[in-house]
């Protein structure tokens, strides 16, 4: 049974909708929607581990991480799981976000529903940057906007 969730993301400037849908519990989620208010180019794009935007996104905590592997791109075999690498904004500040990620899932131990989903001012440097926060963070920078992922109607 197909299973569908829904984030809206908010911030000052950043806004958005994104979208996830799963066909089966082994399935890879689909990850599809749009983010306006971004500068032209990459924008790291993460799952936090608590659903909590209580002070804004920074209560959202730390990427989902629960096997405590360092930082990675979303094609790489150790990483975080809520790491979902960047999305693209074009000239007009607009990311179509298409991805599809076999790490996350909307059921199980690796469910994101109740999770915050947070877009960052800076490209994700999936780990590789040589940076303090590469392995923690992607040096992806401040958090320009977030929300939390809810149960969608079917």
């Amino acid at each position: 049974m197909p299973t569908k969730a829904v984030c809206v993301l908010n911030g000052e400037v950043v806004k958005g909708t994104v979208f996830f849908d799963q066909d089966s519990p082994d399935s890879p989620v689909k990850v599809t929607g749009e983010v306006s208010g971004l500068t032209k180019g990459l924008h790291g794009f993460h799952i936090h581990e608590f659903g909590d935007n209580t002070n804004g996104c920074m209560s959202a905590g730390a990427h989902f991480n629960p096997y405590q592997k360092d930082h990675a791109g979303p094609d790489d075999a150790e990483r975080h799981i809520g790491d979902l690498g960047n999305v693209t904004a074009g000239d007009n500040g607009v990311a179509k976000v298409n991805i599809s990620d076999k790490m996350i899932s909307l059921t199980g131990a690796h469910n994101i529903i109740g999770r915050t989903l947070v877009v960052h001012a800076d490209p994700d440097d999936l780990g590789k940057g040589g940076h303090e926060l590469s392995k923690t963070t992607g040096n992806a920078g401040a958090r320009l906007a977030c929300g939390v992922v809810g149960i969608a109607k079917a």
